[in-house]
This record gives structure tokens, sequence and C-alpha cells, in this order.
């Protein structure tokens, strides 16, 4: 995947919804949350002299409406602002 974003953007794969509750019921498709985690999957270069803290293969969470849906080659990716980014998981 070749996706080189502009200024202060991060490309985000986002983790696929939960299926099922924790005490095993499935969860219709109509109850689902978005996802508020993924991983970086392409990172501009920065804005006004400022680089960029994340980088490629981070696990992230961020917003709950954060971004723009982007619908590439059949899979989903969110485009989002570095700020919109809360807490990079390590």
């Amino acid at each position: 995947m070749s996706f080189k974003p502009i200024n202060d953007r991060v490309v985000v794969k986002p983790a696929p919804a939960d299926e099922k509750t924790k005490g095993g019921i499935i969860i219709p498709d109509t109850a689902k949350e978005k996802p508020q985690r993924g991983e970086v999957i392409a990172v501009g270069p920065g804005k006004d002299g400022n680089k960029m803290t994340v980088k490629i293969g981070d696990a992230i969470l961020y917003g709950k409406y954060a971004g723009q849906e982007l619908s590439y080659e059949g899979l989903d990716y969110l485009i989002m602002r570095e700020d919109d980014i809360l807490v990079v998981l390590g």
C-alpha cells in the first residue's frame, strides 16, 4: 500500500469492530460501535517545521469522531490530523 499524506496527516487502518461481548453475546451489525483504535500505515512530513511524533506501525487510540473515512481497493482507512490521536499504545 502506498499512501503519502501531506502536512500533519496520518493514515490509519481501524481495528475491526467487536463481534461478541465478553460474555459471548453476538453483537448485531446495527449495534456495533465504531472502533477507536487502529494502526498507523502512513505518516506525513509534519507541518510548520514540527516533525511527526507517530510512526508507521504504531498502535493508537483516537477520538470517536476523528478523521475522514476512506475506502481504497476494498479496504477501509481513516485520514486524520496527528492532533486527533489521543494515545500511542506501546
